[in-house]
């Protein structure tokens, strides 16, 4: 996979495989003893009414980092 710069994904359009609309990208969460990345962390769009993935304490939603399936305009994520 190419390398992608942190800073390049800041804000971008999540939408599920489907062609679902899921939100934006907030945050991305790591281990840090591991230094693995954890989850997506992402302000959902209002008509997401999706319940397949946790929230953290201020109602964003974590979506795991392997459901990821391109980026490009938009990260894809299997649904």
């Amino acid at each position: 996979m190419a390398e992608i710069l942190a800073e390049n994904l800041s804000g971008k359009a999540v939408m599920g495989s489907d062609g679902a609309e899921l939100g934006m990208l907030y945050n991305i969460t790591m281990d840090l003893e591991t230094g693995r990345l954890d989850n997506l962390v992402i302000n959902t769009h209002e008509t997401y009414t999706g319940d397949e993935f946790e929230t953290d304490g201020s109602g964003r939603t974590l979506i795991p980092v392997n459901r990821v399936q391109a980026v490009k305009d938009h990260m894809i994520i299997e649904r």
